[in-house]
């Protein structure tokens, strides 16, 4: 599916450049992310509201037959502001490639590449952020991370025939009973303050996720021992290197590109747009996630990547999907 690609700059102004940005950065020191977007939230809303108004009637396009029997390929009907793909330059993220990424966001003390919390950051705020900023967002994804019991009984025994991403999607669902948005909505709370559950929701599930990766890792391909305690004193990317049970330097700097890179990937895939038409249903974080991570374990997506893995051991590449000719 195409996206109709409403870039920040085409809403908010002239995208800074990566100096510019940098200097932006230090002027404000306010660490907590909620404190952020809960003055920025507004201000997005008005400038939507304000775009709508002047462009609503606007058309960016035409659908043919084709493309509707084609699973919608080509046709412009979705927004997406975080990043764009490019099939010669490749990603941008809120206007920054990959390199201008790692030159501009915080890295760990003696690392060269950039650390995913800056990334996040700069894709729900559109800035850059000071380390300060990333050391505190750290911090609060390890003070979140911890399971409930029930999951972690739920990981340990699941058999080990069943495949790691179908592991991870049902731990993932049923972390919905964690869900402040959930039982806020059962509540009556007023839609404006929708967006402050959903992040809570949002912030605690990227936060659990290393957990639920590294435990169905270490039951399927190591000991099955525990991946032991959140250290809150490591960023994100080193906690997942450590549970995964590496403790090489070179390999945590790798996780941490790895996972900056693979961060965002437009909104148009299956399971980006998965996770937003689930999530239009007003369904938590977690069962849009899920459902996203679905989409993302069939052979032509994400699991593209291990079939790839495959033929790669035997020396071949394949030219179309396995087993479908």
């Amino acid at each position: 599916m195409a996206l109709f690609r409403l870039a920040t700059t085409r809403v908010a102004g002239t995208h800074l450049s990566p100096v510019t940005a940098v200097f932006v950065r230090n002027l404000s020191e306010v660490t907590d992310l909620r404190d952020v977007l809960t003055k920025k939230v507004p201000q997005e809303q008005e400038k939507v509201k304000n775009f709508r108004k002047q462009y609503g009637n606007t058309k960016v396009g035409e659908v043919t037959v084709d493309m509707m029997y084609g699973g919608m390929r080509g046709i412009k009907g979705l927004v997406t502001e975080t990043s764009v793909l490019d099939p010669d330059e490749g990603i941008r993220f809120r206007g920054y490639s990959i390199p201008e990424c790692q030159k501009l966001l915080p890295k760990a003390a003696g690392g060269n590449e950039p650390l995913p919390e800056g990334l996040f950051w700069l894709l729900v705020t559109g800035d850059v952020p000071s380390d300060n900023q990333v050391k505190a967002l750290s911090k609060d994804w390890a003070n979140r991370a911890d399971l409930p019991s029930h999951v972690v009984t739920m990981l340990n025994n699941f058999p080990t025939n069943l495949h790691p991403m179908s592991q991870f999607s049902a731990a993932v669902t049923a972390l919905n009973s964690e869900s402040k948005y959930a039982k806020a909505y059962a509540d009556g709370v007023h839609k404006a303050k929708y967006w402050e559950y959903i992040y809570e929701d949002s912030m605690d599930l990227i936060a659990k996720l290393p957990v639920v990766a590294a435990t169905i890792y270490r039951n399927m391909f190591r000991d099955g021992k525990g991946v032991g305690a959140i250290d809150t004193n490591k960023d994100w990317s080193h906690n997942f290197s450590t549970m995964l049970g590496y403790d090489n330097p070179d390999f945590i700097e790798l996780m941490r590109l790895y996972l900056t890179i693979h961060s965002d990937h437009e909104g148009g895939n299956v399971s980006a747009h998965t996770v937003h038409l689930v999530g239009s249903a007003l369904s938590d974080p977690y069962l849009s996630f899920a459902a996203g991570l679905n989409g993302l374990a069939g052979p032509l997506h994400g699991l593209a990547n291990q079939e790839v893995r495959f033929y790669s051991r035997l020396g071949a590449v394949p030219t179309q999907s396995p087993k479908h000719t």
